[in-house]
């Protein structure tokens, strides 16, 4: 993760106190955030049963790709089916995709929304089915095109699998929230590998959490944080920081970078004191959370970044990408290679 010492605090007008205080604050908690979840330099690094969706407490989950134009069989024709905006577009796929028995029947929309460029076609709204929406059928990409595009998972859908030697994570994306974050995962599971990628950072909920991730009364917040962190890099490619998006409360299970990636962590506890400051891109299964636990409880040695404790593994933890077949919602999942 991506530490941003750097980053400007001053506010714009200084003679107002209390925003004064206010940017103090929020720049003390993101420092805090910051330390103690510092990445550590990994030796192999170059250089969430049922859930739908994120707990989306902002409202804002319904995003999709600028200049993306997704191809696959379309259910409604933007030609007569235009809306002012993107997110209206995203909804009226959304509630295509409410049944709780099979995939959705909208999976992708496709939005033309630049007045001037788009021209008669501004407003135009292309509901769309892909064949696999593990590999969206992709058009173009580019300044030059004028889409926003973005997916839909149903219900057993969007679902990939972190493979360690304790048991396979998992992991419910939430490309509606996070079409970037996802979209470079989707990349990472085309390559069919993932060497790199690892745990590294293991700390157990302690005597603050309960076994649901609720704080404890008048537990202390940390350390131990209650997470286990790693780094989603695959070595010999190129990553691309990916730009902040929704950022939700951390929730047990949540999935999230820290700043821009690649180093990411599993949440197992709820971190409300943390308030919106990761981007939350998938969410691990309920009964996933037993194998992310073990792991939290493996020998660790002490590490000191910036006067705050953490707690890093002996051995690093490395995971494969899976690729998850599902029929008709079923979570009793089948896992196929993706090496």
């Amino acid at each position: 993760m991506v530490r941003r010492q750097n980053d400007p605090d001053s506010p714009r007008f200084t003679s107002l106190i209390v925003l004064s205080v206010g940017l103090i604050s929020c720049a003390l908690v993101y420092t805090f955030l910051s330390v103690i979840l510092r990445p550590i330099q990994s030796s192999l690094d170059p250089d969430f049963g049922s859930l739908s969706s994120v707990d989306d407490d902002s409202g804002q989950c319904c995003q999709g790709i600028d200049n993306l134009e997704l191809w696959g069989t379309a259910v409604k024709w933007g030609s007569d089916f235009k809306f002012n905006t993107s997110k209206q577009c995203c909804q009226a796929c959304k509630a295509m995709c409410t049944g709780s028995d099979g995939p959705c029947l909208c999976d992708t929309w496709v939005f033309c929304g630049n007045k001037n460029a788009c021209g008669s076609k501004f407003g135009e709204c292309w509901l769309k089915k892909q064949k696999d929406t593990l590999t969206p059928d992709r058009q173009e990409a580019g300044k030059t095109v004028l889409w926003t595009s973005g997916i839909i998972f149903g219900k057993g859908e969007g679902i990939i699998g972190l493979e360690t030697k304790y048991g396979t994570l998992h992991i419910k994306l939430f490309p509606e929230c996070a079409p970037h974050s996802v979209a470079y995962i989707l990349e990472l599971l085309s390559l069919r590998h993932c060497a790199g990628c690892q745990f590294h950072r293991a700390e157990g909920r302690g005597q603050s959490w309960d076994q649901e991730g609720n704080h404890i009364e008048n537990a202390p917040l940390g350390p131990p944080f209650a997470l286990i962190q790693g780094i989603l890099e695959a070595q010999g490619t190129a990553f691309k920081k990916i730009p902040i998006e929704v950022c939700p409360s951390i929730r047990r299970g949540s999935v999230a970078w820290v700043g821009s990636g690649p180093e990411f962590f599993i949440s197992l506890a709820n971190h409300p004191e943390w308030k919106n400051s990761y981007t939350v891109f998938g969410s691990v299964l309920p009964e996933d959370m037993k194998i992310a636990e073990k792991i939290a409880q493996l020998p660790t040695k002490l590490d000191v970044w910036n006067n705050i404790n953490v707690s890093v593994l002996e051995k690093s933890v490395p995971f494969m990408f899976r690729r998850i077949k599902t029929s008709h919602g079923d979570l009793s999942t089948e896992e196929v290679k993706s090496e």
